[in-house]
């Protein structure tokens, strides 16, 4: 039986489509942290462009809302030179009744050389990708529970950035783990670059029953979780896609599994934190925290655009 080639590369390994993390080659990887790096210099200059994807069209398509997701890759479309359309979801033809495939049918025809998909539902990027033109390339800016591959990857850059090498890291990700799918990026990835150990510290409520064959130590107990960790993740309570009492309350989140100056101590002296935002203050992580010299959640924005432009850059110069 043929072994079915990853939608995401082409018949070189080259990348076309950035879809999901899981199934990435290590090699995929480390070369779009290397090409990010060459990016970051570009926030530097008078001018902040280059010209790489000049004439190209990029359609940003966010079907579920985003601030930051959708800035940062405007942002790193328009340094790469390329033309930005942002389509209005909440009043274009979709809201009145068309289908995601004929709305991408339609953008096609307008000559897209590029989707940046966020939706609601898991597998709707992957979805575009098999029904575009072949010449099209299609970025998950997030999708349900499944993937949310730039973040994924930015933070690996920010893990590299501050602590270079991966092998000896204890990453602790921290919070509402089940719905998101930021952690399930960030621990293909950790897993792929070779991290010694990934933990997931959260309620059992919050906490999805096949962690442990992802190969993470799951931690009940917050302290227990960061003991020693080197790199900690605190992830959103994602309140809108809850169901039922899955929590007694923020206040009692907060209390058990909230990252405090105190409970941080637990971790290593060096240790860095992470958040992919937006943050609730109070909630998931305390302000003196958040605003701490151990806090990397600002440099996190800023590599997001390198990073992006990195993945845009690469995708755009393979064909299927």
């Amino acid at each position: 039986m043929l072994e079915q080639r990853n939608p995401q590369l082409n018949r070189n390994g080259e990348l076309i489509h950035l879809l999901s993390i899981d199934g990435l080659p290590r090699e995929v990887l480390i070369q779009i942290l290397d090409t990010a790096g060459t990016f970051l210099s570009v926030n530097d200059r008078e001018v902040k462009k280059v010209p790489l994807l000049r004439g190209k069209s990029i359609f940003n398509l966010f079907f579920e809302n985003s601030t930051r997701t959708r800035t940062t890759f405007e942002i790193a479309a328009k340094r790469l030179s390329a033309d930005v359309i942002n389509l209005d979801i909440a009043r274009s033809s979709t809201a009145k009744g068309e289908s995601l495939l004929d709305t991408i049918a339609n953008l096609s025809a307008m000559h897209a050389d590029m989707f940046i998909v966020r939706h609601g539902e898991s597998g709707a990027p992957y979805l575009v990708a098999r029904h575009c033109a072949p010449h099209v390339h299609v970025i998950n800016a997030g999708d349900g529970r499944h993937a949310h591959p730039t973040q994924g990857l930015l933070d690996m850059y920010t893990i590299r950035h501050f602590k270079r090498d991966f092998t000896n890291l204890t990453v602790a990700i921290v919070g509402d783990i089940v719905h998101s799918r930021v952690a399930r990026s960030d621990i293909h990835a950790l897993t792929t670059l070779g991290v010694a150990e990934i933990r997931g510290v959260g309620p059992k409520t919050l906490v999805p029953g096949d962690l442990r064959e992802m190969g993470v130590r799951v931690c009940h107990d917050m302290t227990e979780g960061i003991r020693g960790a080197d790199v900690i993740i605190m992830l959103r309570l994602q309140n809108e896609r809850m169901s039922g009492a899955m929590l007694p309350s923020a206040g009692e989140f907060f209390k058990s599994y909230g990252l405090t100056p105190e409970k941080l101590a637990l971790a290593q002296p060096e240790a860095i934190v992470m958040h992919p935002g937006p943050i609730n203050r109070g909630v998931e992580i305390h302000s003196d925290v958040a605003d701490g010299k151990q806090s990397v959640i600002l440099p996190q924005v800023t590599f997001g655009i390198a990073v992006r432009m990195a993945v845009m850059s690469i995708i755009a110069g393979n064909s299927a």
